[in-house]
């Protein structure tokens, strides 16, 4: 998510005025990973460093504990060759038991769950609005934690046309 790349949202103001919505000029950024499970198991991490394959490894690691069969909507790390990380593909197959990845092709959101569950987060948090990096990095942990309690929603992105994956 990005301070300077949102919108400032809806506002108001008394009639025949124009409404003035306050926003920093910083250009803040925080980097948001999760990974959805078709039974409606949500987790994720925000970030404010770069994303790297240790990062995403540590994100993996922790994940797949909280629910038999991992996270099914978690996007590989990928370097600009395309093919996945050394580390990265190292961990998947040490815990191939703990672990379902499916991995969709790129350019094509509505094929992965956990796009509609970024176009969700970037709709309802606000970015521009944060005006030091600590709050861009709250603003989705809050988010997020709200859709970790509503896995109805989580299980919904499975229910799309074009997201069918098969539940164990």
């Amino acid at each position: 998510m990005r301070s300077d790349a949102a919108t400032p949202g809806r506002s108001w103001a008394p009639e025949g005025r124009t409404p003035i919505v306050r926003v920093t000029g910083k250009r803040l950024r925080v980097n948001v990973m999760s990974a959805v499970a078709s039974r409606g198991a949500l987790w994720f991490t925000v970030i404010t460093e770069r994303f790297t394959a240790p990062v995403f490894t540590a994100f993996l690691h922790r994940g797949p504990r909280r629910l038999p069969g991992g996270p099914e909507g978690a996007r590989d790390h990928r370097p600009a060759s395309g093919a996945p990380h050394k580390a990265v593909r190292a961990w998947l197959e040490a815990n191939a038991e703990r672990v379902e990845l499916h991995l969709t092709p790129g350019y094509s959101p509505e094929l992965n769950p956990d796009e509609l569950r970024s176009a969700d987060l970037k709709r309802n948090v606000n970015a521009s609005r944060a005006h030091n990096l600590d709050r861009l990095a709250h603003e989705p942990r809050r988010f997020l934690r709200r859709r970790q309690r509503r896995p109805h929603i989580a299980r919904g992105s499975f229910q799309t046309q074009h997201v069918r994956y098969a539940t164990m």
